[in-house]
C-alpha cells in the first residue's frame, strides 16, 4: 500500500534523481520553457518553485540554499537576478505544465514546462473569437445569443454592398471610356 508516500521515484537512484531535478532546473532557469516526460515535469516543479520563492528576496542566505539544491553559480545568478524579481508580485505557482501528446519511440506522456511570467504565447484554446465576455450562467433563451446569425446577415449584406460596388466601379469605366472615345472622334473630326 502507498500510504502517502510522497514523490515519484522516476526508476532512479536517490543520487541519480537528484542530479536530474537539478539539471532539468538549470534547465528551465536558463531557457525559461523546456520539453520534457509529464512525471518528470510534475517532480520538477516540486522542485523549483520553492527556489524560484527563495529567489524573491536576494539575501546572503537565500544564494546559499538555493545553490546548495542546484550547484551551478550562472543558473543562481540568473535565478536571483532575471526570474526571481520577474515573479516578485506572484505569490505562487511560477511554473505551468502543458500536456504535448506521446512521445514517438516509447509512448510516454510528453509535457512542456514553462515559467509563467516568460509566457509570450498564449496556449490554444484561450484566444476569444469575440470581444464580449461570455459566462456559461446566462440563461437560455429564445433569442439566438450567438453572433453566428448577425455575422450572416453582416455576410449577405456585404457582399450585395461589394457587387453593388463593383457594378458603380464597372458603370464608372463605361462612362469614361465613352468620354474618351467621344473625345477622341471630336479631335479627328
Amino acid at each position: 500500500m502507498r500510504h502517502g508516500v510522497k514523490g515519484r521515484k522516476l526508476s532512479r537512484t536517490a543520487a541519480h534523481r537528484k542530479r536530474t531535478l537539478q539539471s532539468l532546473s538549470m534547465a528551465l532557469i536558463k531557457e525559461h520553457r523546456i520539453m520534457t516526460t509529464l512525471a518528470k515535469a510534475k517532480e520538477l516543479r516540486v522542485f523549483v518553485e520553492p527556489l524560484i520563492t527563495r529567489a524573491k528576496e536576494d539575501t546572503h542566505h537565500n544564494r546559499r540554499q538555493v545553490f546548495s539544491s542546484l550547484q551551478n553559480k550562472e543558473a543562481v545568478s540568473k535565478l536571483f537576478e532575471e526570474v526571481g524579481p520577474k515573479s516578485k508580485d506572484r505569490p505562487g505557482g511560477y511554473t505551468r505544465i502543458i500536456k504535448a501528446g506521446l512521445r514517438k519511440g516509447d509512448g510516454a506522456e510528453m509535457a512542456v514546462v514553462e515559467l509563467v511570467d516568460y509566457n509570450d504565447i498564449k496556449p490554444e484554446g484561450t484566444t476569444k473569437s469575440s470581444g464580449k465576455k461570455r459566462t456559461r450562467r446566462a440563461g437560455k433563451s429564445n433569442t439566438p445569443t450567438s453572433s453566428t446569425p448577425s455575422t450572416k446577415k453582416g455576410e449577405r449584406e456585404s457582399k450585395t454592398e461589394v457587387a453593388e460596388q463593383k457594378e458603380a466601379t464597372s458603370e464608372d469605366v463605361s462612362e469614361e471610356t465613352k468620354a474618351e472615345e467621344n473625345s477622341e472622334e471630336e479631335k479627328n473630326s
